[in-house]
C-alpha cells in the first residue's frame, strides 16, 4: 500500500515549528516539506506515513499545538499529480 500525505495549515513559523516536533514524536511520519505564505504569517506542513500515523501525527498536532490550525487533511495514496505538485515544492525549498 502506497504512503498518506497529510497537509496541516498553521499560522506563524513557530506554532508550525511546534506542531512538525509534536507530529515527528507522535507518530512514525517524515517531513516532505512546508512552505511559508504571506511572510510567514501562513505555514503548510506536508508529511507522509502509513495512513494511521500520518492520522494520528495530525490529530496530536491539532490537539496540542500552540495556535489552532487553519485547516488539515489527510490523503491516503495521493494522486500521481498531487505529487508532482508535492516534489516540486520540496524541490523549491532544498
Amino acid at each position: 500500500m502506497g504512503k498518506a500525505y497529510g497537509f496541516f495549515e498553521i499560522p506563524s513559523v513557530t506554532a508550525a515549528v511546534v506542531a512538525i516536533d509534536i507530529m515527528c514524536k507522535t507518530a512514525d511520519v517524515q517531513l516532505v516539506t512546508w512552505e511559508k505564505k504571506l511572510g510567514g504569517r501562513l505555514v503548510t506542513i506536508i508529511i507522509r506515513g502509513d495512513v494511521s500515523a500520518v492520522k494520528q501525527a495530525i490529530e496530536a498536532a491539532a490537539a496540542n499545538g500552540i495556535k489552532e490550525p487553519v485547516c488539515h487533511v489527510v490523503i491516503p495514496s495521493p494522486h500521481e499529480e498531487v505529487l508532482k505538485i508535492v516534489n516540486s515544492s520540496a524541490n523549491r525549498v532544498s
